[in-house]
């Protein structure tokens, strides 16, 4: 199983036990951040594609570490007017491992089962 999840402005295909790199979140190392944006939902062959998102879907992660990405050089010039700059640039990031990939049929199902069994309590009662 895999999704297909919005953050930070751009697209990622996780699936659980991934270790992603997102741009910086606001969540501090060892909390759990979830994921409402799900774009693309794929289990066993059965795909759903949102509209523009899949509603009932969450993708779960806990935040592994914060850090920053290797240095860039960014380097600025203009021929014939003695123009010239330099300067490094390390995008901050946030390592992610993805948890659970949790799907409204699971939901749906899992409470389905629950209230069977309160009902079959019932009827053997």
């Amino acid at each position: 199983m895999y999704a297909i999840i919005e953050s930070c402005g751009k697209q990622y295909k996780v699936a659980e036990g991934d270790v992603v790199f997102f741009e910086k979140l606001d969540a501090e190392e060892g909390k759990k951040v979830t994921f409402d944006n799900v774009i693309l939902v794929s289990d066993e062959g059965k795909v759903q594609v949102g509209n523009p998102y899949v509603k009932g879907v969450k993708v779960e992660g806990k935040v592994v570490a914060h850090g920053k990405a290797k240095k860039i050089i960014v380097f600025k010039m203009k021929a014939k007017a003695n123009y010239r700059r330099r300067y490094g640039h390390r995008q901050p990031y946030t390592k992610v491992e993805i948890t659970k990939i949790q799907t409204a049929e699971k939901k749906s199902t899992t409470t389905a089962k629950k209230e069977t069994e309160k009902a079959t309590e019932k009827v053997e009662a």
